[in-house]
């Protein structure tokens, strides 16, 4: 049987549809964030639509849109906006040695606004550099903690040598590497995660928008060189949108392009994050299209020191992380009284810091998931975890250079150090650690799954051996693969599975009509169908025998035959018929 028909073909192609809405709203210019105040989390309620074989999408936009009137919210961040032009990444100004800690061993370190920075705060007592660290050796630092929330001004003086360590979002490291590097005194070395964004970062579209392809010859606010800017790559490329099909429109900041999109009834989606993100996403005639509620590994906080820093202050370093990890243990004590009083006290120094109301910062910090040291492990030191530093950083590279924004390539091993983590897993409080933020799915049959809430479908190919459903088959006659690229295809739908850790992903079969025909009957057809279906099914095993972080539950299968053509229009070409396609569901929306 090949394709589903009785007479063996020599090739079978299948193509894998890849959802991947890589939602990095986390701006490049993380300042004044803030969190849903009325207590819902920002959740919108309801199920977005989704494009199906028998669902009128015309209808769904006229009704979802009404009369077309969309609703101005009236309290955003920003009051003004303006739109910029693109421009390339700007030089940093000037390099140099940095500053002697003096005889306290006094650190400055860069942070920018955001309920990631609560540990460091919290073991700190505040910005100040008043509390008395340990370094690994037992001598004593203190520790400074400066609000930089412009990027480009934190790389210019982390190059001159006015602070020692920055702060940064993975995704953003190619940018800063691309600035940072040509002086090696100043090329960035990661050692610690200090969080994933946990919902505050999202798109936000116009009611009309049912999945990322709707995009296509729409207007989209962001700021530009930025997390937002990334994610608007990826997830149209993602979607087989060109990034020239979009009119991208640049704004200072995510709170500018918040507040545009308010104002502008022309654009369609803008980037943003809490609370701007949830105020937009509860007016009428705007919803949220995905957040980092969904997508909860895609946005990683990291903190950086310079290389040469680092080179001479090993053991601050790992004084730093140790303080960074014992306080994620006291914001999360499993003793809730205490955990409570801690996290209030966190909030406390930050309303301090970011001149913030008081109480205000203690509502953000639902917003950030703090990485324990088991996460830690996970993202630097394993490598068959699809979400790990290496690959997160590979793909911003990648889609920043395919957009001519940066060209040093530089390898991840050069940026991330896991020395540190790797020597405290010998330490028992740190060792016995379990991974806390992997969601636990409960298993679900593909019918139960609600594939008109998936938000994007992308189209891979892999090429199975004649009546064969395992992707990495060895051919019976040459020994060969039949397809040498399925391991890649299998490590984009892992990738997809792991970043979008709070969605079903559905693997559906499909097989071509070619002999529809020749080959009649109930009993022919039934093939068919197992024949898609044990095709879906061997995606699936193929993810799970060699991704071990990935759960067997977060995937459901199905099978459809040749019952859905890939195009209604011209269902005889029969390439687009022969795939397997694989879609996001996010939990919430079911």
């Amino acid at each position: 049987m090949s394709n589903g028909g009785s007479k063996p073909k020599p090739t079978f192609f299948v193509v894998v549809g890849v959802v991947i809405v890589a939602l990095l709203g986390l701006a490049f210019w993380r300042c004044s964030v803030k969190t849903d105040t009325d207590g819902d989390g920002g959740k919108t309620g309801g199920k977005t639509a989704g494009k199906g074989d028998e669902i009128d999408i015309t209808k769904i936009k006229q009704d979802a849109m009404g009369d077309l009137a969309v609703e101005k919210v009236e309290n955003l961040t920003a009051k003004e906006f303006k739109e910029v032009p693109a421009v390339r990444l700007p030089e940093v100004t000037g390099a140099s040695s940095y500053q002697a800690l003096g005889a306290k061993r006094k650190v400055r370190m860069a942070i920018n606004v955001w309920a990631g920075w609560a540990p460091v705060l919290f073991a700190n007592e505040g910005g100040a550099a008043k509390k008395v660290w340990k370094d690994a050796s037992g001598k004593d630092f203190v520790l400074e903690l400066v609000l930089i929330d412009d990027p480009t001004t934190m790389a210019d003086k982390l190059a001159a040598g006015e602070i020692h360590i920055g702060w940064a979002t993975v995704d953003m490291l190619p940018l800063l590497v691309q600035r940072l590097s040509r002086d090696p005194r100043t090329m960035p070395r990661v050692f610690h995660q200090v969080d994933w964004s946990n919902g505050g970062d999202g798109i936000v579209v116009r009611s009309d928008i049912a999945e990322v392809s709707d995009l296509r010859g729409k207007e989209v606010a962001l700021a530009q060189n930025s997390p937002s800017h990334y994610f608007l790559l990826n997830v149209l490329l993602n979607a087989g949108v060109q990034p020239s099909e979009v009119k991208m429109r640049f704004y200072g900041d995510a709170f500018q392009a918040a507040q545009a999109f308010n104002q502008t009834p022309s654009i369609s989606a803008a980037v943003t994050w809490a609370p701007d993100l949830y105020k937009l996403a509860d007016a009428k005639g705007n919803k949220k299209l995905i957040s980092t509620e969904t997508a909860n590994k895609l946005i990683g906080d990291v903190w950086f020191a310079r290389a040469d820093f680092a080179r001479d202050n090993m053991d601050i370093l790992e004084g730093l992380t140790r303080g960074f990890l014992d306080a994620q243990m006291a914001l999360t004590d499993p003793d809730a009284a205490k955990s409570q009083a801690n996290k209030t006290t966190a909030g406390g120094y930050m309303d301090e810091l970011f001149g913030f109301p008081k109480g205000e910062s203690f509502g953000m910090l639902g917003d950030a998931h703090w990485t324990n040291y088991a996460e830690n492990r996970d993202f630097f030191l394993n490598a068959n975890n699809p979400a790990n530093f290496e690959r997160t950083y590979n793909t911003a590279y990648l889609l920043y250079r395919a957009a001519r924004i940066v060209d040093t390539k530089i390898d991840p091993a050069d940026i991330a150090d896991g020395s540190i983590i790797k020597k405290l897993e010998s330490e028992p409080k740190y060792a016995s650690q379990k991974n806390e933020y992997d969601y636990k799915f409960t298993p679900v049959a593909g019918v139960d799954i609600n594939v008109e809430s998936s938000v994007m479908t992308k189209r891979v190919v892999i090429e199975f051996c004649p009546n064969k459903s395992d992707p990495m088959q060895m051919d019976d006659k040459s020994g060969q693969s039949c397809d040498p690229n399925a391991d890649t295809t299998i490590e984009e739908i892992a990738k997809l599975a792991a970043q979008y850790g709070r969605a079903h992903i559905q693997i559906e079969g499909h097989a071509d009509s070619s002999m529809k025909t020749e080959a009649k009957g109930a009993a022919f057809e039934a093939g068919v169908r197992k024949l898609s279906q044990d095709r879906a099914a061997g995606v699936k095993q193929a993810l799970v025998n060699k991704f071990k972080t990935l759960s067997p539950d977060q995937f459901v299968t199905a099978g459809f035959g040749w019952d859905r053509p890939a195009d209604a229009g011209d269902p005889d070409n029969q390439r687009k018929n022969r795939r397997v396609e694989v879609k996001v569901i996010p939990v919430e929306a079911q």
